[in-house]
C-alpha cells in the first residue's frame, strides 16, 4: 500500500498520539488510596487542643514571614514568632507545587503525583483517608471559607462552607473579602471545632505582576490583619478548665521570581508554618526556624486533635508541639505514628524488614515497653527519665527514616499500560525512520507493506503470543491495569495492530538491507542522498540536542543547547549566503552573471540566482544581496537581545533581566514606547498578507490591544499621567477578539473556497486563506503576550520576513530544510517568551483576558496556545511559506509534514524511554514529568499541523 508522505506522517502521528496517551495514563495513575491496615487509634490520649482554626495564604512565600518583608509588612505575626507562644518551621513542598496536590498533602500527608497537576482544573473527591474526613468522623464540626477546591475535594465534610473560585486570578481582591466577611461572626460562636479559611489574593497579585509588585505589601499587611484578630479573639475565649485553641498559619506553595508556581525551585518549595497556642511557652532572643516537611502537618494535627493518623501519611509527629507534654504521652504518640509509618512500609515494600528505620521502630518499642514496666511499678529514679529520653530519641530517628524511605516511594506505575504504550511508540519511530528514504524522494510516497505482513506467519505467531500474555497479566496482576480493564475485543485488536507493525518493520527493514547490498545499479535515484555542509549541521544538530535531553541538567537548561543552535545556524546561512554571492559568481564568470538577470527556472538548480518576492518590498537586486548578507547577521542580533529579555531555566531564572527593569512601575514609559513600536512592527509585517478588510480589522486589533494594556495600568497613554487602572479591560480585550474571530473566519472561508475550486484559482485561495489564518494567530498572540514580550513576537515576525524574502528564495533551501529551521526556530522561541520545562513558568493569567468570571474551557485552551505560541506560528508559517511554493507546493507539503512527524518523534520516544528507566529516581522523576507532558503538547501541535498539511494537499494517495 503506497500513501502519500504527508497522509503516511499523519498516520504515524496519531498512533503516536494513541501510544503516549496510553503510556502517561501509565505513567500518571489516577490517585486511588493504597491498599493497608489502618493505624492504630486505640487509646489515644486526650486532645491538646480544643478548637484549630488553619489558616491558609495561597503562595506565601517563606521569606514573606521570616525574611526582611516580614518585619516590614506583617510586624505582628513577626513578633508572635519571635517572642510569643509560637513554634514556627520552614515547610518543604514538594513538586509539584500547585494548590490541589499541596492540599491533599496538607490533610493526608501522602505525596500527590504530576497526575494531579491535571486534575487541579477539576478537582476530584479525594478517596484517600485523610485529616478532614477523620474529624468529620469524630464528629468534629467543620467550617470552611475560601477556595472551593477544598469543597470539591471535601463534599458533604463541612457544617458550613463558602466557596469562591481559585483560577481568576484578574481578582485578588473579591477574593479574599469573601473569606473576612465570614470572620467575625465565626469567631464569635461556639458551634464549630475547626474553622479552615483559605485566603487567594496573595496567589492572584504573584500571577499578575509577581512577588515584588507593589500590591505584595498591603496584602501582607491585610493578612496580618486577620491574624491578630483570629489570635486575639481565640485568646479572649482561653479557659483554665479547658484545653487551649490552636492557630496554624501555612500555606499550600511558595512562589517563584515571576510570581508563578508548579515547579521545585527554592521560592516554591519554602513555605512558613506558624503554630500560635498559649499551650507552647513563650520565647524570647533570636529566632531561627528549623526545617520540616509540609506532609508532617497532618500527623500532628491528628495527633494533637486525638484523632488517627491517616493511612497513607508518610509525615512525622513534629515534636516541639508535644514537648510540654509528660514524657508517657510524648512516647504514646510517637509510638502512634511509628506504628502508621510501619504499617504503611510493610505494606508497600516488601523488603520493609530490611528498611532501617522498621527495625529501629522495633528496638524503640521494646525499649518503650521496658521503660512502662519501670514506670508502672513507681520507679522515680535517674535511671527512668534517662531510658525515657532515650526511647524518645529512638522513636525520632525511627520515623525519619521510615518517613524518609516512604517518601522516596512517590507513586505507583502502571506498567503493563507503559510497556505497550512504549511499544507502540518505538514502533512508530521505527517506521518513521525506514521510511525516510521514499518519503523525502521525489515521488514523496510511502510503501508500507502492511496487507502482507498480516497475511504472514510470524504475525499470526505474534498477535497469538501477544494475546496470550494480555490475558496472562490481566489475570494475575495484583493491582488495576487500565489497559486490561479495555473491552477485550479493543484490546486484542490494539496487540493485533502491534504485531502488524512490527512485522511491517520487519519487511522495510529487509527491503533497505536488500538494497543496500544489491550490487546491481539502482534503478531509481530517489534513495540517493547527498547530504551538504548545512544538512549535516541540521541532522547533527537534531539529533545532539535530543540525546542531550538523557542528563537532567540539560532539560533544566534546555534553551541554553537551543539559543547555541540557532547561533551556529545562523552563521552556517551566513556562509552559505558568503558562498552565493562572492565565491560561485567569481568562478562562474560573465555567463553566470549575465544569466542571474533573467527570471528563474523550475528546475530546482541550487545555484542558479532568480527573481524573489523580495520586489515586493521594493528593494533593488543590489541592495537585496546585502540585505541578504545581512539577514543572518540581524537574526543573531535578535536572538541576543531576545535572551535578555528574559531569564528562564532553573539555575538562573532568578537573576534579574530586561524583562524585570521593563515591568518596574518607573519604567513604564519606556514600556509603552517599545511596546508601540512592538506593534506597529507586526502590522507592518503581517498585513502584506491580508486583504484590505483584515487589514484595516489587524490595525483596529492591534490599537485595541494597546488600549487594553493601558486599561489594566500595564502601559501608558500619552494624556495619561498617572499609574492607576482605568478598568480591567474587559471590553478592551473582547474588542480584540471580535476582530481575531473576523479575520479567522475569513481565512477559513479562502480555504473552503479552495477546495471547492481546486481546479482554477484553488491554489491561490488555499495560500491566501493560510496567511489569514495566521494573522489572525498573530493578533491572538499579540492579545495574549505581556506587554514586555512583544518584542519577541516582534522580531519573530521579523526573522521569518526576512528568511522567506532573503535566504530560503534566494538559496533555493528545499522543504525538508526549511521544516528543521522551523522547528529549530519555533523551540527557541518557545523559550524566548520566557517559558520553561518547569510547569512554574506557565502564565496562567493570560486564561482570563476579556473574562469576567472563571470558565474553564477557554481559559484552558488560550493558556495552551499562549505558552506555545512560539511553536504554534513557526509551525503556522511553515504550512503557509509551504503553500505559496507555486513550482514545488506539492511535494514540499509532504515533505514539511514528514519532517514534523519525524522530529516530534524522536525526543518523544527517548522520554518513554528514560522515564520507563529512571521512574523510581525522584529527582529524574520530577524533572521528566514536566518534560514529557511538554513533549505530549509538542506532538499533539505537529499532529495538527500535519492534518492541515494534508487537507490542503488534494492528492492523498499515490495508489490503494
Amino acid at each position: 500500500m503506497r500513501l502519500k508522505a504527508s497522509v503516511f506522517a499523519l498516520f504515524c502521528l496519531i498512533i503516536e498520539l494513541l501510544g503516549i496517551a496510553l503510556y502517561l495514563r501509565g505513567f500518571f495513575p489516577p490517585a486511588e488510596p493504597l491498599a493497608g491496615s489502618g493505624p492504630n487509634s486505640t487509646q489515644l490520649p486526650p486532645p491538646l487542643f480544643k478548637r484549630v482554626v488553619i489558616m491558609l495564604i495561597d503562595a506565601l512565600r517563606e521569606d514573606f514571614v521570616f525574611g526582611p518583608n516580614g518585619k516590614r509588612f506583617m510586624p505582628f505575626t513577626r513578633q508572635i514568632v519571635e517572642e510569643g507562644s509560637s513554634h514556627g518551621f520552614i515547610a518543604k513542598a514538594r513538586a509539584p507545587t500547585v494548590t490541589m496536590p499541596r492540599i491533599k498533602a496538607l490533610t493526608t500527608g501522602s505525596i500527590p503525583g504530576f497526575i494531579d497537576v491535571v486534575m487541579n482544573l477539576n478537582s476530584p473527591a479525594l478517596l484517600e483517608d485523610n485529616l478532614i474526613r477523620q474529624a468529620k468522623d469524630a464528629g468534629k464540626r467543620i467550617v470552611f471559607y475560601g477556595d472551593d477546591t477544598w469543597v470539591r475535594l471535601f463534599p458533604r465534610h463541612f457544617t458550613e462552607h463558602d466557596g469562591t473560585t481559585s483560577f481568576f486570578v484578574s481578582d485578588y481582591t473579591e477574593v479574599d473579602n469573601n473569606v473576612t466577611r465570614h470572620l467575625d461572626s465565626t469567631l464569635k460562636r461556639a458551634d464549630w471545632d475547626v474553622l479552615i479559611l483559605h485566603y487567594l489574593g496573595l496567589d492572584h497579585i504573584g500571577h499578575i505582576s509577581g512577588p515584588h509588585s507593589a500590591l505584595i505589601g498591603p496584602k501582607l499587611l491585610e493578612m496580618d490583619d486577620i491574624i491578630k484578630k483570629i489570635h486575639t479573639s481565640l485568646t479572649a475565649r482561653e479557659s483554665e478548665d479547658a484545653p487551649p485553641d490552636l492557630l496554624v498559619l501555612c500555606s499550600d506553595h511558595g512562589m517563584s521570581e515571576t510570581g508563578s508556581h508548579g515547579g521545585s525551585s527554592e521560592p516554591e518549595v519554602s513555605t512558613p508554618l506558624v503554630l500560635i497556642s498559649l499551650a507552647f511557652p513563650r520565647k524570647g532572643g533570636a529566632f531561627q526556624p528549623s526545617t520540616v516537611e509540609q506532609v508532617d502537618l497532618a500527623p500532628t494535627l491528628a495527633l494533637a486533635l486525638a484523632l488517627p493518623i491517616p493511612r497513607n501519611s508518610v509525615g512525622r509527629l513534629l515534636p516541639a508541639v508535644v514537648e510540654q507534654a509528660p514524657l508517657r504521652e510524648q512516647l504514646r504518640l510517637l509510638h502512634l505514628n511509628g506504628h502508621q509509618l510501619s504499617s504503611l512500609l510493610r505494606d508497600s515494600n516488601p523488603t520493609y524488614q530490611r528498611q532501617d528505620g522498621y527495625e529501629l521502630f522495633r528496638v524503640a518499642e521494646k525499649a518503650h515497653g521496658n521503660w512502662m514496666k519501670l514506670y508502672l511499678e513507681g520507679n522515680t529514679s535517674e535511671v527512668l527519665g534517662n531510658l525515657g529520653r532515650k526511647v524518645l530519641k529512638q522513636y525520632l530517628e525511627a520515623l525519619q527514616s521510615m518517613s524518609l524511605a516512604l517518601s522516596k516511594q512517590l507513586g505507583r506505575y502502571d506498567m503493563y499500560s507503559m510497556i505497550v504504550g512504549m511499544g507502540l511508540i518505538l514502533e512508530v519511530l521505527a517506521l518513521l525512520l525506514l521510511a525516510m528514504p521514499e518519503a523525502l524522494g521525489g515521488a514523496a510516497c510511502v510503501d508500507v507493506p502492511l496487507a502482507p505482513a498480516c497475511l504472514s506467519l510470524p504475525f499470526c505467531l505474534l498477535g497469538l503470543l501477544a494475546c496470550s500474555t494480555h490475558v496472562l497479566m490481566c489475570t494475575s496482576a495484583e493491582a488495576n491495569c487500565y489497559f486490561c480493564s479495555l473491552p477485550w475485543p479493543l484490546a486484542f485488536s490494539a496487540l493485533l495492530f502491534v504485531a502488524a507493525l512490527l512485522c511491517s518493520l520487519a519487511a522495510m527493514a529487509g527491503k533497505r538491507f536488500r538494497l543496500a547490498g544489491d550490487p546491481r545499479p539502482k534503478v531509481s535515484s530517489s534513495l540517493d542522498w547527498t547530504l551538504s555542509e548545512l544538512d549535516i549541521l541540521l541532522l547533527t544538530g537534531t539529533v545532539g540536542q535530543t540525546l542531550s535531553l538523557g542528563a537532567s541538567s540539560f532539560i533544566e537548561e534546555e534553551h541554553q543547547t537551543w539559543y547555541f543552535l540557532l547561533n551556529t545556524l545562523c552563521l552556517a546561512v551566513f556562509q552559505d549566503v558568503c558562498r552565493k554571492y562572492f565565491k560561485e559568481r567569481r568562478v562562474l564568470g560573465e555567463e553566470r552573471e549575465e544569466s542571474s538577470l533573467l527570471p528563474s527556472t523550475t528546475d530546482g538548480d541550487p545555484l542558479r540566482p532568480s527573481f524573489s518576492p523580495a520586489t515586493e518590498l521594493g528593494v533593488s537586486l543590489g541592495a537585496e544581496k546585502w540585505l541578504a548578507l545581512t539577514t543572518p547577521l540581524l537574526t543573531l542580533v535578535c536572538c541576543r537581545l531576545l535572551r535578555s529579555l528574559n531569564q528562564t531555566g532553573v539555575q538562573w531564572a532568578h537573576l534579574p533581566d530586561l524583562g524585570h527593569w521593563l515591568n518596574n512601575g518607573e519604567h513604564k514609559v519606556f514600556l509603552s514606547v517599545l511596546a508601540v513600536f512592538s506593534l506597529l512592527l507586526i502590522f507592518l509585517l503581517v498585513q502584506r498578507h491580508c486583504s484590505l478588510v483584515s487589514t484595516i480589522a489587524l490595525a483596529l486589533g492591534l490599537l485595541g490591544i494597546y488600549s487594553y494594556r493601558a486599561a489594566v495600568g500595564s502601559v501608558l497613554f500619552p494624556w495619561q499621567h498617572t499609574s492607576r487602572s482605568i478598568s480591567k479591560g474587559t471590553g478592551e480585550a473582547r474588542f480584540v477578539y471580535v476582530f481575531v474571530l473576523g479575520i479567522l473566519f475569513t481565512g477559513v472561508k479562502d480555504l473552503l473556497c479552495s477546495q471547492v475550486t481546486a481546479a482554477g484559482g484553488g491554489g491561490h485561495l488555499r495560500s491566501r486563506g493560510l496567511w489569514e489564518v495566521y494573522s489572525g494567530m498573530v493578533l491572538l498572540v499579540a492579545l495574549l503576550l505581556r506587554p514586555h514580550n512583544l518584542p519577541t513576537l516582534a522580531c519573530c515576525l521579523l526573522v521569518q520576513t526576512l528568511m522567506v524574502q532573503f535566504v530560503w528564495e534566494r538559496l533555493r533551501y528545499d522543504a525538508a530544510q526549511i521544516t528543521i529551521m522551523h522547528y529549530w526556530f519555533g523551540q527557541a522561541f518557545f523559550y524566548f517568551q520566557g517559558n520553561s520545562n518547569n510547569i512554574a513558568t506557565v502564565d496562567i493569567s493570560v486564561g482570563f483576558v476579556g473574562l469576567e468570571s472563571y470558565v474553564e474551557v477557554p481559559a484552558v485552551i488560550l493558556t495552551a496556545f499562549c505558552t506555545y505560541a512560539g511553536p504554534v506560528l513557526w509551525a503556522c508559517h511553515l504550512m503557509c511559506y509551504l503553500s505559496s511554493e507555486r513550482d514545488r507546493a506539492a511535494g514540499a507539503l509532504s515533505h514539511g509534514c514528514y519532517c514534523l512527524a519525524v522530529l516530534r518523534s524522536v525526543p518523544a520516544a527517548l522520554y518513554v524511554a528514560l522515564t520507563t528507566a529512571l521512574r523510581y529516581h525522584l529527582f529524574i522523576w520530577s524533572v521528566f514529568s514536566p518534560k514529557l507532558l511538554y513533549e505530549a503538547t509538542h506532538v499533539l501541535i505537529a499532529a495538527a499541523a500535519c492534518l492541515i498539511f494534508t487537507a490542503v494537499d488534494h492528492d492523498h494517495a499515490c495508489s490503494l
